[in-house]
């Protein structure tokens, strides 16, 4: 069994890592886990733990879904949370709305579906996951924080493939493993 999903590597500027340590600086004093700038990635579709057998239909399913798109421009920008107000439980940076990524989701969702995988139970919501909140001594603090980078530029990203990686927990945090890419608007193998 392998943990997978199925994602874009994000390849952050000096601009993503200036604010990104700016945050992670104004919350040092909370317990936040948060994602290394070199996992970062935008997830498509997060599989779970999944027989290896079933990556070739995986492969197949997402060369099909990627043959039909164009490589794409991100615009990554502001930063919100998903949880309530009360209870945070991510902070995130946006993915400014964008067709060709909609366009390319829902293509991997229906060739996947042929292959017996389910849709998730919420729509695709673009994003990159900076940080787990595993606890908040200051919530009010952090309300106040996280808004100064509401409305916030972070970076523009080209994006060429897309990845299958397999998810390898350690306690140093987790290490990403590519399995294959893809490049967008090619159908094949991709390796």
């Amino acid at each position: 069994m392998k943990r997978l999903f199925a994602a874009v590597k994000i390849h952050p500027s000096a601009h993503y890592i200036s604010l990104f340590r700016e945050i992670t600086s104004s919350l040092s004093h909370e317990r936040i886990k948060w994602v290394e700038p070199e996992n970062m990635h935008l997830t498509l579709k997060f599989f779970g733990e999944t027989d290896e057998n079933k990556i070739p239909g995986i492969r197949q399913a997402l060369s099909a879904a990627v043959s039909e798109s164009k490589p794409l421009t991100l615009k990554i920008a502001n930063t919100g949370i998903f949880g309530s107000h009360y209870d945070p439980k991510v902070i995130w940076f946006g993915i400014e709305k964008n067709n060709e990524l909609d366009t390319l989701a829902k293509a991997i969702f229906a060739e996947l579906g042929k292959y017996g995988w389910q849709q998730d139970r919420q729509n695709f919501v673009p994003h990159l996951t900076i940080g787990r909140i595993r606890e908040l001594k200051a919530k009010q603090l952090f309300r106040q924080i996280i808004s100064k980078y509401n409305t916030v530029e972070i970076q523009e990203e080209y994006v060429s493939e897309i990845t299958l990686y397999e998810s390898i927990l350690r306690r140093e945090g987790p290490l990403y493993e590519n399995i294959f890419s893809l490049s967008l608007g090619d159908y094949g193998t991709g390796m």
